[in-house]
């Protein structure tokens, strides 16, 4: 059966985006008076709901998690948003997959505003035919939220889909809808976490994202 709806994760798959979303951990955290891990232990913020990762990681009650985010927010509107670019190739492979009549969703735990702002300042947004996120109030927080969101109001078969992302969320989230995902080794996940959760395959550049998309006709 051919798959020719992509799903992309954005964090990861498509930017690099460590930088200002570390920041606005550790502004968070300070703000709240919370001690501040080695930053390469905050990695795990990358991908998964903020919430879940305030609440679990560092003991939080539902209402200091949402302080937490909020203070998050309150660094990465302002500066974290543009801490970031865009993969080397991953623009051009993005570009070619639409030139060969793929249509492309974004299925992000990223709120969906801020998701776009990040298309639109890399001159991406033209190739996405939706932008599927969470809402502010955290409305589709979690991964297979966002994903079946995007299948609802596209109008579209699971079947016609493939995932393309770097975490477990990614894999695990389109399973739950019925959506086979492919691992991509340049983002946050190891290889270990991608095999685990299931992933499709695992490919290590953008550009085998063409022949690997083309295997699944």
């Amino acid at each position: 059966m051919q798959r020719s709806e992509l799903f992309f994760d954005l964090d990861g798959t498509i930017t690099h985006s460590a930088e200002g979303i570390l920041n606005s951990v550790t502004y968070a955290l300070e703000r709240m008076g919370l001690e501040v891990p080695p930053r390469e232990q905050l990695t795990c913020f990358i991908g998964p709901p903020l919430i879940r990762s305030f609440t679990q990681l560092f003991g939080l009650s539902n209402e200091e998690g949402e302080r937490a985010v909020a203070l998050y927010r309150e660094y990465y509107l302002e500066k974290g948003i543009f801490e970031c670019y865009v993969f080397n190739g991953m623009a051009e492979t993005l570009a070619e997959l639409r030139r060969r009549g793929y249509r492309l969703t974004l299925a992000t735990c990223k709120p969906t505003v801020m998701a776009e702002r990040i298309l639109e300042h890399f001159g991406l947004r033209s190739l996405f035919a939706l932008v599927s996120g969470p809402e502010l109030d955290g409305t589709r927080n979690e991964k297979h939220e966002v994903v079946a969101h995007a299948l609802k109001v596209l109008n579209i078969s699971p079947d016609h889909v493939l995932m393309v992302g770097d975490r477990r969320d990614d894999v695990v989230g389109a399973g739950r809808c019925g959506i086979p995902c492919v691992g991509v080794t340049w983002g946050f996940g190891s290889e270990e976490e991608l095999r685990e959760a299931g992933a499709l395959s695992l490919i290590h550049s953008p550009e085998e994202l063409l022949s690997c998309v083309e295997s699944q006709k």
